[in-house]
């Protein structure tokens, strides 16, 4: 895979950030007519969230290192 400019990965990183943190919302918060949630909705924001710290405190905070 070729590497990218850490200019490139920031933006990367932001654009990914920007888009988990997104379906993790919605997923999460999401309610029906009836007031009930999805739990196929709740189940992919959780994933999505859980994606969104991992890059979070990973890539973008450095926080933490995965080796």
């Amino acid at each position: 895979m070729p590497e990218l400019s850490p200019e490139w990965e920031r933006l990367v990183n932001i654009v990914f950030l920007l888009a988990t943190g997104a379906v993790a919302w919605h997923g999460i918060t999401y309610r029906d007519a009836e007031g009930e949630q999805d739990w196929v909705r709740l189940l992919f924001g959780c994933i999505a969230l859980t994606f969104f710290f991992l890059v979070l405190f990973s890539d973008v905070l450095g926080v933490v290192r995965f080796q």
